[in-house]
């Protein structure tokens, strides 16, 4: 049993002065086979403690159904094997570039702006999900023998708000639940962040990823006394579709992590290790200063550019923080520990393996066997209002006739709609500007069947404009008309089990005339239809295969599993060009993949090591 307090200066474990060397690690993008490794990772760079957020919508999908609440106290018995200390960071929302900041959308989609707030119902909501939660906890705190030493309350709030009784509402339910050690907020360091965050007799500490004298001299105008802390030590950044990635060159952020310690104050790396968005989770960011721009996904890909990568494995900047952090250490502290033995990876003695796709299903038959019950109703519904958190929804309407041809408009899409008019595609419409509207290319003239297979890309997860609904959000419009009656029907991620898939009818692939994906945009040759595809990839040898990446050339949208593992979203667009596949999913002989492609289909998917 130990005691871990906030003293004057220094943070105090019995007593005596202690300064936090922290990695922030999210068990949730780590597959738990590889939890130890990545632990074993964030000791051998110098580092004492691993902190992590937990997300509430991976683990309450509905209300009052829990699903796995307990992995994370496995992680937390994971980082006290490690010997490491642990801070948790519990919400109720995280941002942490994921879906909706954490926060579900059955929640968000019935409260909207009263979230985050001092609402009775979203309270109760929240009241309810920390009873669950937090009891692993508490019986893991350092004054009980386990590693947890601080529990944030709330997250970056003053980026967002400014209701102070709910900010005193959650330190004290945490408190109430059985939180004993020191509580904290963590925010932006100017003025109006830190007064909006703050919380009379908790701890503040703030986030940046540069200019640490500046940031703590601000902090100390609001906190006169108490350690230093830097809770988010930005080493790198997260990337969206689109757009290149950004990253930071090893010797500056080394620098600038420096110049955190030599203020004297603790930190955390945000991120020690990444890891990945898997199963669709990744969340999205809206342009502009005001947030109010166009819609940015975050990639599948979490490796932000971290000092362990991806696929954990050291990069330079894990050996330039660990002779930055090896200085700091204190005296007695002995030499850092030798790095794990690297994860193995995939070994094919002919290079890549490929596979071709020879089994498929069209999407409305995948949508038949794995959609939820068709709704029906004068307007579009959002996913919202389907119960939907990740996957698509086709909203099937009718222009009447006979009229002249006009524009078809969609008012609130989000996030992008394939389009057919009487079963031929029609075009791919993404929603723009203030209003989130897209006009299809060609007027439509009446009476005509139109279909939109609408695929969320990811809740907003920082800003005003979290929580945002999802699918088309307004109305569709035959010149200025809007139509009415409309039929909707989901096609949750979820919904792709083993068992589930098996009931699905596949037939051979057509012959498409040639090697689809044999090089860009598919060498020329015709892309193959939406729909769900089947291929197994034969891996040789004895033993457990070790991680790989999986290329989908050719293809353009959609989501892959493997062996039942939802490896998460790609797409063409780039900048991520493969999906991590950890060890854990493969196994030695058969394993079977599943492309789920919802606008041009490639012929092969390859594996590489």
């Amino acid at each position: 049993m130990a005691v871990f307090t906030v003293g004057e200066r220094d943070f105090l474990l019995d007593g005596e002065p202690v300064r936090l060397l922290s990695g922030a690690l999210h068990y949730f993008r780590v597959h738990e086979g590889q939890w130890g490794h990545r632990l074993a990772m964030l000791r051998a760079m110098g580092l004492n403690c691993v902190e992590t957020y937990v997300p509430w919508n991976l683990h309450e999908p509905e209300p009052g159904r829990y699903r796995d609440v307990g992995a994370l106290g496995r992680f937390l018995d994971a980082a006290a094997a490690a010997g490491l200390w642990a801070i948790v960071r519990p919400g109720p929302y995280i941002c942490a570039e994921w879906e909706n900041g954490g926060l579900p959308h059955w929640l968000t989609g019935r409260l909207g702006r009263q979230v985050r707030t001092e609402d009775p119902e979203y309270l109760d909501r929240v009241d309810r999900w920390f009873a669950a939660l937090l009891p692993q906890v508490v019986e893991r705190q350092v004054d009980r023998g386990g590693p947890v030493l601080m529990v944030q309350a709330e997250n970056e709030y003053g980026s967002y708000g400014s209701d102070a009784a709910y900010l005193r509402h959650v330190a004290g339910l945490l408190e109430s639940c059985g939180v004993t050690v020191p509580l904290f907020t963590s925010d932006g360091p100017e003025d109006h962040m830190l007064t909006g965050g703050s919380v009379p007799g908790v701890l503040a500490t703030v986030n940046f990823g540069s200019g640490a004298r500046e940031a703590f001299a601000v902090l100390r105008r609001h906190q006169p006394a108490g350690p230093l802390m830097c809770m988010e030590f930005w080493c790198g950044w997260f990337a969206h579709w689109g757009e290149r990635p950004a990253g930071r060159e090893a010797a500056d952020a080394a620098a600038a992590l420096a110049e955190v310690l030599e203020c004297g104050a603790s930190v955390n790396v945000y991120m020690a290790h990444g890891g990945t968005n898997f199963a669709g989770w990744a969340g999205a960011n809206r342009a502009g200063a005001l947030h109010d721009g166009r819609l940015e996904p975050t990639v599948t890909s979490y490796d932000y550019d971290a000092p362990i990568d991806e696929a954990g494995r050291p990069t330079e900047k894990f050996w330039a923080f660990r002779s930055v952090l090896e200085r700091f250490r204190g005296e007695g502290a002995g030499p850092l520990p030798e790095l794990p033995p690297p994860p193995p990876r995939l070994a094919a003695k002919d290079g890549p393996l490929r596979a071709v796709v020879r089994e498929w299903v069209p999407l409305p038959e995948v949508l038949e066997v794995l959609g939820d019950e068709e709704w029906d109703g004068p307007v579009p519904p959002s996913f919202e209002e389907l119960g939907v958190d990740r996957g698509l929804v086709r909203y099937r309407l009718r222009v009447p006739g006979p009229r002249q041809p006009y524009p078809l408009t969609v008012t609130g899409l989000r996030d992008r709609a394939v389009v057919y008019v009487d079963g031929v595609l029609a075009g791919v419409l993404a929603g723009a500007g203030a209003r989130d509207e897209a006009v299809l290319p060609e007027p439509v003239a009446g009476p005509a069947e139109v279909e939109l297979w609408v695929e969320s890309l990811g809740r907003v997860n920082y800003g005003p404009r979290l929580g945002e609904a999802k699918g088309i959000a307004d109305g569709v419009r035959h010149e200025r008309q809007y139509l009415h009656g409309v039929r909707a029907r989901a096609l949750r991620l979820d919904a792709f089990t083993p068992e589930a898939v098996e009931k699905v009818p596949f037939a051979p692939v057509p012959d498409r005339g040639g090697d689809v994906g044999g090089g860009a945009g598919g060498g020329g040759a015709e892309r193959g239809a939406p729909g769900l595809y089947r291929a197994a990839v034969e891996i040789g040898g004895d033993g457990v295969p070790g991680d790989a990446w999986l290329e989908l050339p050719g293809w353009v949208r959609g989501f892959v599993w493997v062996n039942g593992f939802c490896l998460g979203r790609y797409w063409e667009t780039g900048p991520q060009s493969a999906l991590f596949v950890p060890g854990p999913v493969l196994v030695a002989d058969r394993n079977e993949v599943w492309v789920l492609e919802l606008e041009g289909a490639g012929a092969a998917v390859r594996l590489t090591g």
